[in-house]
């Protein structure tokens, strides 16, 4: 996960996840700001070196990861089984792609920390002949720009880093069922490094004759590199398996959602914290004693529930609570809003308006902003 100051970006995690001591040497070497490792190569690089025993850090391109707009971001990060004309929900789900996002454009924004930022672009349109509805999108993370520096300090220039992931979605509806492919070609360019990969999303989803009730199935990031950041070191997509069921009660305005994740590593999301196990020390042996997790810890870190109150076609508002989100970034003191968040929509005129908010650490939240039209709307005003 992400720490952010006003000079770099840090990894928290336990020690025997570290990068090792010759592989941080090669890219000391090659980048330094101010006698501080560089954000976006110690970041990057050293998630491809995390020990196997959690899916934390594990892989490349976690840009993946970040909530693509403000209504994810607003629901705690997923929004796989939220059944609306929401072209911006395709991201996450391919199968949520139907003939009512025809012609739909979606443009999001998210000030992520710092001067990191982030955003996507989206766009639909239905084939009658067909009977199938496509999508296509970019979704981008930029990392602004830094100085480039040797490792005495000389000031040697400066650099940028970005990644991209350029998509394309077909879904199709049969009955009560709806069912959907995303395919993704991605590329990281991280000062000198770069790379390219492609992996795809696959997706089902059952939806009532109300449609007050969603079952839907997503398996996310099933890819390979083709091109390596180094010459023959290649990374892993991390994939993702998830479950997600909705619920839309029929004589009040909530929706409920939850949405459990990374199935495919059942009860290995969590870690051991230094600064917890710090607290306890074995008085024989002088070393922390490591954490006892439940078994419904290690569920709960499964799971997102998420709500929203739907006030007629208007005003929506959202809330979100990511349990492994809340553990993996509080302090031991200090929980804060780490793990929820919160935001709302509003339409006026032929214009969708959301916002988002999402708790990561105290004192550290993250805004998304998005904006949807449909341009049939502005062909039938003329």
């Amino acid at each position: 996960m992400l720490f952010h100051s006003s000079n770099s970006v840090k990894l928290s995690t336990n020690s025997h996840n570290r990068c090792n001591f010759e592989h941080r040497n090669y890219v000391e070497k090659h980048i330094f700001e101010n006698g501080m490792r560089s954000k976006i190569l110690i970041l990057f690089i050293c998630l491809a070196k995390f020990g196997s025993s959690q899916i934390g850090g594990m892989g490349t391109y976690q840009f993946l990861k970040v909530s693509p707009n403000a209504r994810i971001a607003a629901l705690g990060g997923n929004a796989i089984a939220t059944p609306d004309a929401d072209i911006n929900l395709v991201s996450q789900n391919p199968a949520l792609l139907t003939s009512a996002n025809k012609h739909q454009v979606g443009l999001n924004f998210i000030n992520y920390f710092s001067d990191i930022t982030a955003g996507e672009a989206n766009y639909a349109w239905h084939a009658d002949s067909l009977k199938t509805s496509f999508a296509a999108g970019i979704q981008y993370l930029n990392y602004g720009n830094f100085v480039r520096t040797s490792p005495d300090g000389q000031v040697l220039g400066t650099f940028t880093a970005g990644e991209y992931n350029f998509h394309a979605t077909a879904a199709r509806t049969y009955k009560k069922f709806q069912y959907g492919l995303t395919l993704k070609a991605i590329n990281s360019n991280l000062e000198s490094y770069n790379s390219f990969g492609v992996a795809t999303d696959i997706a089902g989803a059952w939806l009532s004759s109300d449609r007050l009730m969603m079952v839907t199935a997503v398996v996310s990031n099933i890819g390979t590199q083709f091109k390596t950041y180094t010459d023959n070191n290649y990374e892993r997509i991390p994939y993702n398996v998830q479950i997600g069921f909705s619920k839309k009660f029929e004589h009040n305005p909530f929706r409920i959602s939850v949405i459990a994740h990374n199935l495919q590593s059942p009860g290995k999301l969590l870690y051991q914290i230094d600064s917890r196990n710090n607290r306890t020390i074995n008085l024989e042996t002088g070393l922390p004693i490591q954490e006892d997790f439940t078994i419904l810890q290690k569920a709960m870190s499964h799971v997102i529930i998420n709500t929203e109150m739907i006030l007629g076609k208007t005003l929506n508002i959202r809330f979100g609570y990511n349990a492994m989100r809340q553990r993996e970034m509080s302090l031991y003191d200090i929980r804060g809003f780490n793990g929820f968040s919160w935001g709302f929509g509003v339409r006026i005129n032929r214009f969708q308006f959301s916002y988002g908010n999402g708790g990561y650490m105290p004192g550290k939240n993250t805004n998304a902003f998005t904006i949807i039209t449909r341009l049939d709307d502005f062909k039938k005003s003329k």
